[in-house]
């Protein structure tokens, strides 16, 4: 009776570890909309940084992880119903995507106290006061816009710049107000603006309004399609303007979209390159990829975003003391200092007073079809 009795509650046990309830994750994916130019790579590292918890670190404290992913097609009422089914299904945090989604899922987020990651760096997400579950992992777009103009202002003898956006609110959010304001602080002549489109395949009569005012440089908050259309109609155009592109633009996607209207181009970067393998990060993810991917010789920088914004919050999951509630996860996250992303970011700190996990980036330009650094970690503080 004794053997029958310790045999039903090893049974128990056993089938407990191997049964336990996996841990949800919700995730907010542009596979087929505005942004899937960059949304497919960065959906890739998410997934790969999850499939590498699960396979090799056991999952969260030896809970399956179950990445529950939608291409909600950058649209806003498909984010806001995919949430919606998140929360039905129990998730305890949710990795998204754009600034005008993750802006709408804010009030939402705050009342369900769901930690919610983004690939959007809108400041307005950083401020626990007003969006107290939301986490960066990334320069913020005004951050990135403040260290373009802090280089114009140091590095030309003309003081003047142009903002070139979509009008979306990733387009408009490094802008309006912050940049405008660093810009007057500073001493930096915002003479132009001009709006061009996502996914535009022409963008010469902006240029030629911006051609007007000869701004010396042009700050650029798009993607890599809109990006190298304004490239290339800059190059057919003559136009003397150098252009500094924040993170969604920059990339060897770039180039092989641009081609040589891409050389001269300035880029704001959070994260480590693929080429940059003397970095602990790159290295280990070169040697993943040739594991789970073994035909895959190259990687977006968007990839490597992906993998470093997942990889903060499993950790976090993994740090988490008690249940996995929202409050605990979020206590977890505000205790993270200097944590160590392999390289692949600066270190990532976030505290009760701030959720901008990083706050510095480097400077990288487009040189004979290479991507370069020319800065060292350059932070907006």
């Amino acid at each position: 009776m004794k053997r029958l009795l310790l045999a039903v509650v090893m049974l128990v046990v056993f089938s407990g570890a191997v049964f336990a309830e996996p841990v949800k994750i919700g995730a907010l994916f542009d596979l087929t909309g505005g942004t899937a130019d960059v949304g497919k790579p960065y959906a890739q590292g998410v997934r790969d940084c999850v499939r590498w918890f699960n396979e090799e670190k056991d999952g969260i404290n030896g809970r399956q992880i179950e990445l529950l992913g939608v291409d909600y097609s950058y649209k806003i009422p498909q984010a806001i119903a995919a949430y919606k089914n998140f929360m039905r299904q129990g998730v305890v945090a949710v990795h998204g995507w754009g600034t005008g989604d993750t802006e709408a899922l804010t009030k939402f987020v705050s009342r369900d106290k769901i930690p919610y990651f983004s690939a959007s760096y809108s400041e307005h997400l950083t401020d626990p006061a007003k969006a107290p579950y939301n986490f960066l992992v990334g320069a913020t777009y005004s951050d990135q816009a403040r260290i373009a103009l802090k280089y114009i202002k140091e590095n030309s003898e003309e003081d003047t710049a142009a903002f070139i956006y979509n009008d979306t609110g990733f387009g408009r959010s490094p802008f309006f107000p912050d940049a405008e304001n660093y810009a007057k602080k500073i001493g930096v002549d915002v003479v132009d603006t001009e709006i061009v489109g996502l996914k535009a395949l022409d963008a010469t009569s902006q240029l030629l309004n911006m051609q007007k005012k000869s701004p010396a440089y042009a700050l650029i908050q798009e993607t890599y399609m809109a990006t190298s259309t304004i490239l290339k109609d800059a190059q057919k155009l003559g136009i003397d303007t150098k252009f500094i592109g924040l993170n969604w633009t920059f990339g060897k996607t770039l180039i092989e979209l641009a081609g040589e209207a891409a050389n001269g181009f300035y880029g704001t970067n959070s994260f480590a390159m693929w080429n940059q393998t003397d970095v602990e990060g790159i290295k280990f993810l070169h040697e993943l990829n040739a594991k789970y991917h073994p035909n895959v010789k190259y990687r977006a920088v968007n990839y490597i975003q992906g993998f470093s914004s997942m990889y903060v919050l499993l950790s976090a999951l993994e740090m988490t003391e008690g249940e996995l509630t929202g409050e605990n996860i979020k206590a977890a996250l505000e205790s993270m200092k200097n944590f160590s992303t392999m390289g692949l970011t600066a270190p990532v700190s976030f505290s009760k007073d701030s959720h901008k996990g990083v706050t510095a980036l480097k400077l990288y330009q487009i040189q004979n079809g290479e991507i370069k650094p020319v800065s060292d970690y350059i932070s907006a503080d």
